[in-house]
């Protein structure tokens, strides 16, 4: 039995696909920074740790479109995410002092990284694309009746 006030228990009790994507939207942020954080420890190749982190931020950004645009098509929500995590990835060629120092913070490089790369704009888009496939409110609307 689930208590709690009376929105939160549907929601919780209903599984409903907002509350499966913020689920997700967390998974995806932890394994992310676990990732990140031990995966050269845990003797993961370097490929694994960059572009894999890359594919999950991808994927975070994807959720966090999902769930402000909850009513839009799932193509507007891939659209919008790509649009994003691709400004951010340009926006790593802009430098100013200040906006470089904040880049060396843990908090800039996860929002903002540190160096330009083609190849995590691919990661981006593999990780959207993926986040799209596993949608719950996008596998909810396809599920027969």
């Amino acid at each position: 039995m689930v208590t709690g006030p009376a929105p939160l228990r549907k929601i919780i009790q209903t599984r409903s696909p907002q509350f499966l994507r913020l689920a997700a939207l967390f998974l995806v942020i932890v394994l992310g920074l676990a990732l990140r954080r031990f995966g050269y420890a845990a003797d993961l190749p370097f490929i694994v740790v960059k572009y894999g982190a890359s594919v999950l931020w991808g994927a975070m950004v994807y959720l966090l479109v999902a769930l402000i645009a909850a009513r839009s098509r799932p193509a507007a929500i891939v659209v919008t995410a790509l649009f994003i995590a691709i400004s951010v990835e340009l926006f790593r060629l802009y430098h100013t002092p200040w906006l470089d120092a904040f880049r060396l913070t843990t908090a800039g490089a996860l929002l903002l990284g540190r160096v330009f790369s083609l190849w995590n704009m691919l990661a981006y888009a593999i990780g959207i694309a993926v986040a799209c496939a596993f949608d719950p409110a996008r596998r909810t609307a396809l599920r027969p009746r």
